[in-house]
């Protein structure tokens, strides 16, 4: 894949190019850390909190920022970089990143922090972009993706435990818990730059398919990217209004954030199951399977049934949060041959994380949640309406 011409369309595994596993691993490990953050924020922006240097809805603010940014990140790297001189290009956005994560030190006020958070949202979509690229020039982009998921869950969880548990309330007193954990972060992205090194140094060009219509501004790669944003937007929806919706049904805030750092737990299930299962189910069967997963979860949410159901949905959703991913993936590949859509499955992905609690404040009446889990299950509805009508599509198209 980096430099060589060896790669042809003979390689089992590989469109063009033929990684070894180090460059693999790397590469993915790249993307990984660009998205540590998703795994951080309730523990940093939580301290920024305490710490009184934000308020709520300023919090809110910065994450959701964050997370758009991102998405716009990773979605204009993938369409305008090239994919040559990787690794130069993979060290200078650790090296940026790592400046922006230690510069949180030095925001003196919450438009600071907005302006610092926003701009390493785009330097982490770049990053995004390097793993996103590896996979798409893969055969088996169900599996890659897998891997690529299970590694950045399973790093964001043994980072958000060890800078929870030691890092940040150690230096709580000296209201400089959240510096402490954002200079971890930073030395995290320095660190990587020596990873950088063992990446492929460019990605070959993927073959396009001569008379091909596929693409992204096709119906076909629209409707799976909208389905999988009106999906994300049940998962966000739900994540940002846990709280509330517990306290509606006794559950108290301790609780929900005992769940809350449980579920973290079941998005590893969720994502090494992806990994498991990618080559025995289908895109189909799995995207379904999940849909109708997320509606039961956001039902018993909003019922309240007992707290043992209420405990259940909560693990529900967070374990079909990472392992949709692998699939729709595999859905977009489906969708265009030329890799081109599956590229911008992480923009959609978190614009649809971070869409989905905008959306659903519109019928929030004060403190009062409630609607909030049948917007959810709205949200899944018509993302599978969406999904339906891109198999329609497709369907047509195989007979056509």
């Amino acid at each position: 894949m980096a430099q060589t011409s060896t790669a042809s369309a003979q390689n089992q595994d590989w469109l063009v190019g033929a990684p070894s596993p180090v460059q693999i691993v790397a590469a993915l490990w790249i993307g990984s850390v660009g998205l540590l953050i998703l795994g951080l924020q309730p523990v940093l922006l939580g301290a920024l909190f305490n710490e009184h240097r934000v308020n709520l809805d300023e919090l809110a603010l910065v994450a959701t920022a964050e997370i758009i940014a991102i998405g716009l990140g990773s979605a204009l790297a993938a369409m305008l970089f090239s994919t040559r001189h990787l690794r130069l290009k993979s060290a200078i956005l650790l090296l940026i990143l790592a400046a922006l994560d230690y510069a949180v030190s030095f925001a003196d006020s919450p438009n600071t922090i907005l302006i610092v958070r926003t701009l390493a949202g785009f330097v982490e979509g770049g990053l995004v972009a390097v793993s996103i690229e590896l996979i798409a020039r893969s055969r088996h982009a169900e599996r890659m993706g897998g891997y690529f998921v299970a590694l950045q869950t399973l790093a964001q969880c043994a980072l958000a435990y060890g800078l929870g548990k030691w890092v940040i309330p150690s230096t709580q007193a000296d209201a400089t818990g959240a510096n402490a954990g954002f200079l971890v972060l930073a030395f995290v992205c320095a660190a990587s730059m020596i990873v950088a090194l063992l990446v492929p140094v460019e990605y070959d060009e993927i073959p396009k398919q001569s008379g091909s219509m596929d693409g992204v501004l096709t119906v076909r790669s629209m409707l799976a990217l909208f389905g999988i944003l009106a999906f994300f937007m049940c998962i966000g929806a739900i994540w940002a209004f846990l709280e509330p919706i517990g306290g509606q049904h006794g559950v108290d805030s301790q609780t929900v954030a005992f769940m809350v750092s449980a579920s973290l737990g079941a998005q590893v299930l969720g994502a090494i199951a992806a990994t498991w299962l990618q080559a025995r189910i289908s895109y189909r069967t799995a995207i379904l399977g999940c849909g109708i997963v997320a509606i039961a979860g956001a039902a018993v949410l909003g019922i309240g049934v007992s707290l043992s159901m209420f405990w259940l949905a909560v693990l529900a959703i967070g374990f079909v949060w990472m392992f949709i991913i692998p699939f729709q993936i595999g859905q977009t590949v489906a969708a265009d041959s030329s890799r081109s859509t599956a590229l911008l499955v992480p923009a959609a992905n978190l614009f649809g994380a971070a869409l989905g609690p905008l959306a659903a404040s519109i019928f929030v009446v004060g403190e009062d949640a409630s609607a909030v889990p049948v917007f959810s299950i709205g949200a899944v509805v018509v993302s599978l309406a969406l999904f339906g009508a891109f198999l329609a599509v497709s369907r047509r198209r195989a007979i056509a």
